[in-house]
């Protein structure tokens, strides 16, 4: 009979820990429990327990996922953990590796909205590098929102006030209710096919989480960031916050505030173009001023009051330099003579005339070529002799292997 195979702690773990990864049920699950033994260490990571009636299981959260978190946990608080289950081989005790934490009061409309926004986020629909400037000056400023609401009334109250100049399009669309997001959705495409506006104001009045549910679906979060017109998302009261907003070009905190953002006070622009016109008539008195100055100066000056001393003072200095001109003429004529003599002189010191002229010959045959040796001519070749003041025509009497005579 074989003895049964003995494993090591660490074995048995490893085994056990790879059975758990390996079972999608436990990869990610919501489970519900009350929190007991809540503990943040200074490294960031949050351990605690989940438990009920009949059992507790022990929980962790690393410090990136705790950065999330929009509430203070706190011991014997209910809520829904998200996570997976694994087993942590040191130990060799299983616990849930949580990823988000949410107070169950809150329900599954906070669930569906945390893992949308996860979503996107991860997607990049949030990016800043993708958000579109807002105009300062809009002249067609577009507002998709409920016609009957009081929200539309104030935006459109305060974009009369602020900047009445804008003309104003309601696109008028249901806010809430399970129709609410497909007509926002068109509203925008259609703002978006006909470029209706150059800003675009989607929102409504507050509410409750239900209420705004809306601005939370995943179709009008897409709708806004494929938007090329800017968008400005003033949705309920100011602590609201919905997936439009983190989409939106710009968040507002509610829609009157979405219109104070959407338009600069013409009373701001007035006052500012005040000033301008003040430093502007500061800046040109001032330029005028100088040229009174340089102008008085002009006058005074003896070129104009004598135009005919420039034409004077320009005669002198032709003068002037016409004489600079004339020596330097005369001194570079001078320095080529000099060097013109000495060059002469090198060249007729080396010239061969001056040897012939001390009764030395040049010997050429017919060719040209020079005679060197006796052995260059033959017997009956004609020669020429240079001499100082002329050539001799002669010819050898007998070749180079024995004495060479010319006649």
């Amino acid at each position: 009979m074989s003895q049964a195979p003995v494993y090591s702690v660490t074995q048995v773990n490893q085994y056990i820990k790879g059975l758990l990864d390996r079972d999608r049920a436990l990869a990610g699950l919501f489970v519900r429990g009350e929190l007991s033994n809540y503990k943040v260490y200074p490294s960031g990571h949050h351990y605690f327990s989940l438990k009920d009636p009949q059992g507790a299981i022990r929980c962790v959260m690393f410090r990136r996922e705790a950065a999330g978190l929009r509430f203070r946990p706190e011991n014997g608080m209910r809520v829904i953990a998200f996570g997976r289950v694994a087993v942590f081989p040191r130990d060799g005790q299983y616990q849930l590796y949580c990823g988000s934490l949410t107070p169950e009061g809150v329900g599954d409309l906070h669930l569906a909205f945390e893992q949308l926004k996860d979503k996107l986020y991860r997607e990049g629909l949030f990016d800043p590098a993708h958000k579109r400037p807002i105009p300062r000056f809009p002249r067609r400023i577009a507002l998709i929102t409920s016609p009957a609401g009081a929200a539309v009334r104030d935006m459109l109250r305060i974009l009369g006030a602020r900047w009445p100049m804008a003309e104003v399009l309601v696109l008028p669309v249901r806010v809430q209710g399970s129709e609410a997001p497909g007509e926002l959705c068109a509203a925008l495409a259609w703002a978006n096919r006909h470029q209706v506006a150059e800003l675009i104001i989607t929102g409504r009045g507050g509410g409750s989480m239900e209420d705004l549910w809306a601005f939370n679906d995943e179709r009008v979060a897409r709708a806004i960031y494929d938007s090329a017109i800017p968008v400005i998302s003033a949705v309920g009261h100011e602590p609201d916050v919905t997936i439009a907003d983190f989409v939106a070009d710009l968040r507002a905190a509610t829609p009157s505030n979405g219109a104070e953002l959407a338009v600069p006070d013409q009373n701001e622009v007035l006052d500012r173009l005040r000033q301008l016109e003040t430093r502007l008539g500061q800046g040109m008195g001032r330029r005028l001023e100088q040229a009174e100055k340089r102008l008085e100066q002009a006058g005074r000056c003896r070129m104009l009051q004598d135009p005919m001393s420039y034409v004077d003072d320009r005669r002198l200095l032709l003068d002037y330099q016409r004489q600079r001109l004339a020596r330097g003429l005369s001194a570079a004529a001078g320095r080529e003579r000099e060097r013109f003599a000495r060059l002469s002189a090198s060249l007729d010191a080396l010239s061969p005339l001056k040897v012939l002229g001390r009764g030395y010959a040049i010997a050429r045959k017919g060719d040209g070529s020079i005679v060197r040796r006796v052995g260059d001519v033959r017997a009956g070749e004609s020669l020429s002799l240079r001499v100082t003041d002329g050539e001799i025509p002669c010819q050898v009497k007998s070749d180079g292997s024995e004495r060479t005579f010319l006649e």
